[in-house]
């Protein structure tokens, strides 16, 4: 039986099993070129077109060729299955090719656009007519499941074809309607500017198109339906893509919007308007997509209103509600603050910021898509500012607290991100300390995947004659200035592990130009020479040398970032750290993990002291090649504390046990274990 709809053949009586594709309705867009792509006006550095960059060795070409190979083949199996939950076979039951019912969390759809996302990005850099081929035949299934009026959010759509007449979008304020269309046009954005096609740019815009007349004349309840506002970076994304100014209206619409709202609460940021906000607060991813999506609106409008809270809200989390490891969203479950004598406003809080300074180790939820989500914000900032103290922040978490998220075979993961883990646990946790292939709340492996596949777009980044190297890594860089100038670097380093940097310039054009190189904020000291010439006192700006000259083919930029292992120790505010000292390297947060201890010594027996050198040493062998730090620890007797809190003192006079310190984010890669970030200062 043949059934025609929206310019497809679909041939089956049940399960769609072929998708010809012989028309698309393409709805005429503004076509940009990169160059155009990357302009954000209110902004000091505009973001590189997608593949200028490309890892070549090293660090984060190993992550990203795991992401290509094991992340997105074996995530699209699991999404594309039944076995777990419902993805992809929602979209088929929304567009009629399979009978059955929604199955699976409200926010699955856009869980699904992630996927697609991570998949169209590795098109950047490698083509695979396989997986562009299946692409294209999931955008038909979800063109066929879209509304003529481009309303898509499968739960609502099944729901009704099921004879369900109350279900009508935007009835529940959880159901996660407006974050999954702001990753459909998120996705759509990247698809398209990377393939070129516009299928899934057409379903976008419909969508989009929906969303605009709906909020056009809303009421400030409308705004409520907002929950985890992914639709504010998703609305600009589609601006940059298209130029329809109506976009961009429509993500001031729905700010302005959200700032009218009267019963709001802390669990999604709008207890007070947006503009009177100084402190993080609230549902952490849903807190740093807020965050993320104003500065990208003020890098379009140049709006103070939407900027001013920014910087406050980010000194209040980087220097008093930030872990170690750029991890977000200390408590499991609180009010936003805990505490506060303002009870009767404020609201509780899943995955919330807590007080300033409150950091639990054993209990830290520090989602994994919270942690992505401080990557999202910080790089937004930097972009508005140019300043590298945002890249710093970004930095660190896509070492720790991101890259934790996720094994080295690509294939398990975890959902929250302790910072000590210990046997027994001290509560019974309803998330796992061991990864795994599939958790409920599947919203962070594709998240993770998406970033990974896109963190070449981060390492650099221009102005109107100036390169930024951001992030270091071994790498290659093509690009055309402002001034018209073609420009091609390649950057050769072992960082992290090492911080020796060599940039080759191998086209550099007539017209001289800065390059910019990011001085971490962890470098004490660092040299530069360019052509082995050592340049005295170098020009900085906001974190950045400044090497400004007419350059040739063949020039040579050297690097030097001594990376020296440090121990670190926390605001004394900070109670569960007091008198305790963690360890890093470069921008990698380390930890002590069980299987690195003698049988009879647990984490919790042993101490660290400064007295002791601590070695860095490479072993290839090694959690698939990483830098771990050998040195010695002071271990007490251990003790049973069975049915005891307190008991009086007793001097346990111990041995020192050699043991290694490995990079946390590879942490239980070896099997179950306990480990530790944070030691006790002997």
């Amino acid at each position: 039986m043949k059934t025609r709809r929206a310019g497809f053949i679909i041939l089956s009586p049940g399960v769609l099993t072929t998708v010809f594709v012989i028309s698309f309705l393409s709805v005429p867009i503004s076509e940009t070129s990169a160059a155009e792509y990357s302009r954000r006006p209110h902004a000091v550095v505009q973001q590189a077109a997608p593949g200028d960059a490309r890892w070549t060795s090293g660090f984060w070409a190993d992550r990203c060729e795991t992401a290509r190979t094991q992340i997105i083949p074996s995530m699209q199996r699991l999404m594309e299955g039944t076995t777990h939950t419902h993805f992809l076979r929602n979209f088929e039951i929304a567009a009629g090719l399979v009978e059955g019912s929604s199955r699976g969390a409200s926010f699955n759809d856009g869980d699904f656009y992630k996927w697609m996302e991570a998949a169209s990005a590795t098109l950047a850099t490698e083509r695979n007519p396989d997986l562009e081929k299946r692409l294209d035949e999931i955008i038909a299934i979800i063109a066929r499941a879209q509304r003529d009026d481009g309303y898509i959010h499968t739960k609502v759509l099944i729901k009704r074809l099921n004879g369900d007449t109350n279900a009508l979008p935007f009835q529940d304020r959880r159901n996660f309607e407006m974050y999954n269309m702001g990753h459909l046009l998120t996705t759509a954005s990247v698809h398209h500017r990377i393939t070129g096609q516009t299928n899934l740019l057409s379903i976008a815009r419909k969508s989009a198109d929906f969303l605009y007349e709906n909020f056009n004349h809303a009421s400030p309840e409308a705004a409520r339906s907002s929950v985890c506002p992914s639709h504010y970076m998703g609305m600009i994304d589609l601006y940059r893509a298209t130029g329809e100014p109506r976009y961009l209206e429509l993500a001031q619409r729905c700010f302005e919007l959200r700032s009218q709202i009267t019963d709001g609460g802390d669990d999604n940021q709008d207890r007070i308007p947006f503009e009177e906000q100084r402190v993080a607060m609230g549902h952490a991813v849903r807190a740093n997509y807020l965050y993320a999506g104003a500065a990208d609106l003020y890098m379009e409008t140049g709006n103070r209103s939407l900027w001013n809270p920014l910087e406050p809200i980010w000194t209040n989390l980087v220097f008093r509600k930030m872990y170690i490891t750029g991890g977000c969203g200390a408590l499991y479950d609180g009010a936003s603050p805990d505490g506060s004598k303002d009870q009767g406003t404020i609201t509780k809080t899943h995955q919330a910021y807590g007080r300033n300074y409150q950091l639990p180790n054993t209990t830290a939820h520090s989602e994994t898509c919270a942690n992505i989500g401080n990557v999202l914000w910080n790089w937004r900032m930097f972009l508005a500012t140019g300043q590298a103290r945002y890249v710093d922040v970004a930095e660190r978490a896509l070492y720790n607290s991101v890259l934790s998220g996720v094994s080295l075979s690509g294939t398990n993961f975890f959902y929250t991100n302790p910072l000590r883990v210990t046997d027994p646990l001290p509560a019974d946790l309803r998330w796992s300390r061991t990864r795994v292939p599939f958790v409920s709340s599947f919203c962070c492996p594709p998240n993770l995947a998406r970033l990974l596949t896109q963190t070449s777009n981060y390492a650099y980044s221009i102005s109107n004659d100036s390169i930024w190297l951001n992030l270091y890594g071994s790498s290659s860089f093509s690009t055309r200035l402002g001034d018209g100038n073609a420009v091609k670097l390649k950057q050769e380093t072992e960082y992290p592990w090492n911080g020796r940097i060599r940039i080759t310039v191998e086209e550099s054009g007539e017209n001289p130009f800065t390059v910019k190189l990011r001085v971490p904020g962890w470098v004490e000291d660092y040299s530069v020479h360019v052509n082995r010439h050592l340049i005295e006192n170098p020009v900085t700006n906001d974190g950045y040398i400044e090497l400004h000259r007419t350059w040739s083919t063949g020039d040579i930029v050297d690097l030097v970032l001594p990376m020296e292992v440090r121990l670190i120790e926390a605001n004394p505010l900070v109670e569960e750290t007091l008198n305790q000292l963690a360890v890093m390297r470069g921008p990698v947060v380390y930890c002590l993990e069980s299987p690195d201890l003698p049988d009879d010594v647990g984490i919790l027996d042993v101490s660290i002291s400064e007295k002791e050198p601590i070695l860095a040493r490479f072993d290839s062998r090694m959690l698939g090649g990483v830098v771990i730090l050998e040195g010695a620890l002071y271990t007490k007797q251990p003790a049973k504390w069975e049915n005891q809190l307190y008991r009086e003192y007793r001097s346990s006079k111990g041995k020192t046990v050699k043991t290694r310190f490995i990079p946390y984010y590879a942490w239980g890669n070896r099997g179950p274990s306990e480990m530790s970030v944070w030691l006790p200062r002997f």
